[in-house]
């Protein structure tokens, strides 16, 4: 198995160096991460398998990057925050499916205290972004719709760019589709905290 690991080591391309640190990709490097196999154990997996993972996991890393510059530029042109933006989104698949959005959906939907919700809303609508109105059925709650002006801006600059997913989706072939949608629904669950005490651990004060 040593002579495997030198092997692996060999083939997977080795961040470089620099005066600055490492090379962008090593994180992404399971053996530049995780050298000793602490984290993993690596037994049985060979050096090409090796290598062609780290490149996947280093593409993914790269979707990420790019994910998080486009959510920046998207606050920054909507001058609004990450929660704002998904609630604005909640709105417009609620206006496109002909669903009336409430407050408590909009809790719901972002995982946020109802205090935290009204926070929200007065600030959204303190920017002239949403509308309150009487919900249609029922007297005790509100309805909350986007302003027109706003759902235009966010789908003719954020939404269209967010879209263009759909292309290299499209590219791929059925079974590709499959593939792909099983590696990811595997890794999401790879990745679930259920059961991980340190995830939910109250951080020392």
């Amino acid at each position: 198995m040593t002579q495997e690991r030198d092997d692996a080591a060999r083939t997977v391309p080795r961040a470089s160096a620099s005066r600055d640190g490492v090379a962008r990709g090593a994180v992404y490097d399971i053996e530049a991460s995780d050298p000793s196999g602490m984290l993993l154990d690596r037994a049985g997996v060979g050096a090409e398998e090796i290598r062609q993972i780290a490149e996947l996991m280093a593409a993914l890393g790269g979707l990420r990057d790019a994910e998080q510059r486009l959510a920046e530029a998207s606050r920054r042109y909507m001058r609004l925050n990450d929660t704002d933006m998904r609630a604005l989104l909640y709105l417009i698949v609620c206006a496109n499916q002909g669903a009336v959005a409430t407050p408590g959906g909009i809790a719901q939907h972002l995982g946020i205290s109802t205090a935290s919700t009204t926070k929200l809303l007065d600030r959204l609508e303190r920017g002239g972004h949403i509308v309150r109105a009487p919900h249609p059925s029922d007297r005790r709650a509100l309805a909350i719709s986007i302003t027109p002006e706003t759902q235009r801006a966010a789908m003719e600059t954020v939404g269209r760019q967010q879209a263009r997913r759909f292309h290299a989706a499209a590219r791929l072939s059925a079974d590709e589709r499959a593939i792909v949608t099983r590696f990811l629904r595997d890794m999401t669950e790879e990745l679930g905290l259920d059961g991980v005490a340190w995830a939910s651990a109250e951080p020392e004060r």
